[in-house]
């Protein structure tokens, strides 16, 4: 079979971690799927810091594993440490981070996809969109090569005209030591698309044997590492590699601001928008003058590998200006660089221009993923790819699209939020955008979505059954605790040693466990609890699904609550004709908001910004309700 007699299902352009995902996705649901790439080489490659998760971005890994995307797996199969983040603080905040080994990432990933059914490769760079009647019918390389496919998923990162700048230099680039991508973004805008550029940048890459770790913080992962995969052919780490914490100092801000007149961000050569909560240095130094030190994470990149990243350090300053100033850093005195940091400008198409399942307003059967969205991070990019390729296969095959509400995803959250209020700045995921936080945690991702993507076709039956079974566990355990009475002579010693008051007469286990003093694993160690527990061969998973359950029953069943209120909205549907100019009793802003946006039910109208709830009274009443 040759690329020029054959028409794909879906080609997935890119292959960084959306392109990975969307091709997997896709493949899996029995679409006939071509990933095409720049290099085969760098499949997933971890072009900035060599972690997955984090706040937010680790519930998003495990919703990607839940719904049976690759990520999650790939992560644990080559973590070098694990951390459960705010682990202090409520479960909704309860955030997993792994470091991981670069070169074993990108490795693990591109053997897995080798290993998918459906899907083949080609090295390649797409130049060209090929376009008939509104749609999209294929793609156009740069070897001259016309490639047809029903569905086209655009994921290029920061390839499209990419420009790296380091000081004064700059030069065209898709990441350090890879070309950009030209002609997509021509293509795009002739036929009617709106585009604009964003920044983002990276740190030094230095020699770990230059550093001295003695002088820095140890930073070791857990004592009891977990894991991102829901399956039990990933186990959690039995050994770990550290990272460690340094600062910057007075003397180190003054040498980096001597080549603020050279950088690019300060003398206008960089007009477009960086991240905001992942600053480069010199910004970090320019809008918190007032702080004397930063914290940097000085981050091994592998088991075996001395390549360290170097944490809290983006930079584009000019070379020697990094080299001087990182070495004012107590323990990088004699640091050796293995590259300098570079800032990277390339073009992102606003996201209010897509449909909820990815899929362009402007032209049919052609889907955006990752960055080209306005995103920044691995995980918000694995995420758009997962549910662009799902949405492509579904396509094809002539199924309804698969969305996720805001209530029952941050992938939902994250989608709805592109969409309807757009982006300026290079987006990420934070718990605070999710205002069902509670209902989305990450330990109850694969309760939320699995079965929802079984029902697809896309999580296997041994997703679901151990996600039933996890299910089945923890109501029976939490059933067990709800009827037990506990007798004051046993919990009394437990609630004294607590400061707890104690109780006079037996009372149910329930309100006792409930208590925020009292330690669910106190309880779990009470005989009669312990060999319940035993008897039904309750698993730790599922014990912490009850725990949470107990503890925080009220707060879950009040979010729910609100949930269910907004959610109702949600099937108000708005007639994709609908002409919004005719609502003459909102506000002018409102009309033309709601004319761009396009919005396709009342909840998400609500959402728009500069959309008030009179307006939205006044839809109801045009929806006949």
């Amino acid at each position: 079979m040759s690329f020029f007699d054959t028409t794909y299902d879906v080609i997935v352009v890119g292959g960084g971690h959306a392109g990975s995902e969307a091709a997997a996705a896709s493949a899996n649901l029995g679409a006939h799927t071509l990933l095409i790439t720049m290099s085969l080489q760098n499949i997933a490659q971890m072009s900035c810091n060599p972690a997955m998760g984090g706040i937010a971005k680790g519930q998003i890994v495990r919703e990607i594993d839940a719904l049976g995307g690759y990520s999650g797996v790939v992560t644990d199969k080559t973590a070098i440490q694990f951390k459960m983040l705010n682990k202090s603080k409520g479960p909704a905040m309860w955030s997993p981070r792994a470091q991981s080994d670069r070169m074993r990432f990108a490795e693990t990933w591109r053997l897995m996809l080798e290993q998918t059914p459906n899907l083949d490769f080609y090295q390649d760079s797409v130049n060209g969109l090929l376009f008939e009647d509104g749609s999209i019918v294929g793609v156009k390389t740069i070897l001259g090569l016309e490639i047809r496919a029903k569905t086209v998923i655009l994921t290029a990162g920061t390839f499209l005209n990419g420009l790296i700048h380091i000081g004064n230099k700059q030069f065209g680039g898709g990441r350090a030591g890879e070309r950009a991508s030209t002609g997509i973004t021509e293509d795009l805008i002739k036929i009617g698309f709106e585009s604009g550029r964003m920044k983002t940048g990276t740190p030094p890459r230095v020699d770990g044997r230059s550093l001295d770790y003695s002088k820095m913080i140890e930073q070791p992962g857990d004592e009891i590492p977990e894991k991102f995969s829901y399956l039990p052919s990933t186990t959690p780490l039995t050994k770990q590699r550290s990272c460690y914490m340094a600062y910057t100092s007075p003397e180190v801000h003054e040498l980096l601001r001597t080549g603020f007149d050279r950088s690019p961000m300060f003398n206008g050569r960089i007009k477009s928008v960086g991240p905001r909560y992942c600053p480069s240095i010199e910004d970090k130094i320019d809008r918190f003058a007032s702080k004397d030190r930063h914290q940097l994470f000085v981050e091994p990149e592998g088991w075996d590998t001395v390549e360290v990243y170097v944490n809290g350090f983006s930079t584009s300053l000019p070379e020697d200006v990094q080299d001087k100033a990182l070495r004012k850093v107590v323990g990088f005195e004699n640091v050796k660089f293995f590259r300098y940091g570079y800032a990277i400008e390339y073009d992102y198409f606003p996201p209010t221009q897509l449909k909820h399942n990815l899929e362009t307003k402007i032209i049919s059967n052609l889907f955006f993923a990752g960055q080209i969205n306005g995103t920044t991070g691995y995980e918000e990019a694995a995420a758009q790819g997962l549910m662009a390729g799902i949405n492509a296969a579904l396509k094809v095959q002539n199924k309804p699209a698969f969305l996720l509400s805001r209530s029952e995803a941050y992938i939902g959250v994250l989608i709805d939020d592109l969409i309807t209020k757009g982006t300026e700045e290079p987006y990420r995921m934070f718990t605070s955008r999710a205002e069902y936080r509670t209902l989305l945690r990450q330990d109850n991702a694969d309760i939320r979505l699995t079965k929802k993507s079984f029902e697809i076709g896309l999580a296997s039956k041994e997703r679901l059954d151990l996600m039933t079974l996890k299910l089945k566990q923890s109501e029976l355990l939490i059933d067990f605790i709800k009827k037990y009475s506990i007798k004051p002579e046993i919990i009394n010693p437990i609630l004294k040693e607590n400061n707890a008051s104690e109780i006079k007469q037996s009372m149910k286990l329930f309100k006792i466990a409930a208590r925020p003093q009292i330690d669910f694993h106190t309880i779990a160690e009470l005989p009669d609890i312990a060999l319940f527990i035993s008897q039904n061969n309750i698993s730790e998973e599922a014990k912490t699904q009850a725990e949470i359950f107990v503890k925080y029953s009220g707060y879950i069943e009040k979010e729910k609550n609100n949930a269910d209120k907004i959610n109702r909205l949600e099937y108000i549907k708005i007639p994709s004709t609908f002409n919004f100019n005719k609502l003459k009793s909102i506000s002018i802003e409102a009309r033309q908001k709601l004319t761009k946006i396009k919005p396709t039910t009342i909840a998400q109208a609500s959402r728009i910004s500069g959309v008030s709830p009179s307006d939205v009274s006044v839809l109801l009443v045009y929806m006949g309700r």
